[in-house]
């Protein structure tokens, strides 16, 4: 998308007070070039301000969609100034923002604070499934979860396990992460995670577990014990990242069953990714909520 001026907390305020500017603001990110029609491609319509919002119905074929219809925000009866106030906050909170905190910033009930930023993470893991990690990708499971209190640390602990992938830039810098809850660390599911998310070509390092031995079957792989004082540089900045993840979980949300887990990985991944944009995140952010569908209750719980 093209770059968008950054935008401080004050000026988001100013600008997005109304329903009005926030209805604009949508229209322009859902049809940059005017109005098209998304059933037949007409540009011609009518609009139809009865409506808490308005409607544009196609000259065409009669078709009639606001500026939410086919986004995350179809069928919500909060209001859009609320709205993007969840969704400026899901961006620029680095900590996370959670849904006590959303319900009391825009007096909405609880239920209704939660659904909302899950529809926003929705939005995240749609817009981060377009892209793959390329290049030199590091590769490892990581386990969260409380505390085991005695029992096994690592393989065969009881927490969630979930796989990662970070590629690296050149410079062995980070890059773009994925993470993904696992029920197993097969080798179908090294090798499912690797075609779905790594790009044909790229160098996957990982260490010498046997289940990693599938990748060399798709990619180039190399296997290597991990051994942080033997080679300090092995796996280094994907266990760092997982350490930020947990922060990011435990600390903020204070731990989480496995059934919603994927979700505020998807977020924390979403956010990182899109680290050096800093100022931008609302407007990818928003950008994201506009070009993904909606997600119900019933398919969150």
């Amino acid at each position: 998308m093209a770059k968008q001026a950054k935008l401080s907390k004050i000026e988001f305020q100013q600008k997005y007070s109304t329903e009005e500017a926030c209805e604009k603001q949508l229209f322009q990110m859902k049809w940059p070039q005017g109005y098209r029609c998304e059933r037949c491609g007409q540009e011609r319509h009518s609009t139809i301000t009865t409506r808490k919002l308005p409607l544009y119905q196609c000259n065409q074929c009669g078709y009639q969609a606001s500026v939410i219809v086919n986004t995350i925000l179809e069928k919500t009866r909060t209001a859009l100034t609320k709205w993007f106030i969840a969704i400026y906050g899901m961006a620029t909170d680095k900590r996370g923002y959670s849904a006590t905190q959303l319900s009391k910033d825009i007096e909405v009930s609880y239920p209704t604070a939660w659904l909302m930023l899950h529809k926003i993470r929705e939005a995240m893991r749609n817009r981060d499934e377009q892209y793959c990690l390329s290049g030199i990708v590091e590769m490892d499971e990581a386990y969260f979860g409380g505390s085991d209190e005695g029992g096994k640390r690592g393989r065969g602990t009881e927490k969630t396990q979930v796989l990662v992938g970070l590629s690296l830039e050149n410079g062995g810098r980070p890059g773009f992460a994925r993470m993904e809850v696992i029920s197993d660390i097969k080798g179908t599911t090294v090798s499912d995670f690797a075609l779905r998310n790594v790009s044909p070509g790229s160098k996957i390092k990982s260490d010498k577990f046997r289940s990693y031995n599938t990748l060399a079957n798709d990619f180039q792989h190399e296997a290597k014990k991990f051994d942080p004082s033997e080679d300090p540089e092995h796996l280094k900045w994907l266990h760092v990242i997982v350490s930020n993840a947990k922060a990011f979980v435990l600390g903020t949300f204070h731990g989480l069953d496995e059934k919603h887990l994927q979700r505020y990985l998807d977020e924390f991944c979403y956010r990182f990714n899109r680290r050096n944009f800093e100022g931008q995140g609302f407007f990818r952010l928003l950008k994201s909520c506009v070009s993904s569908a909606t997600i119900t209750y019933n398919e969150l719980t």
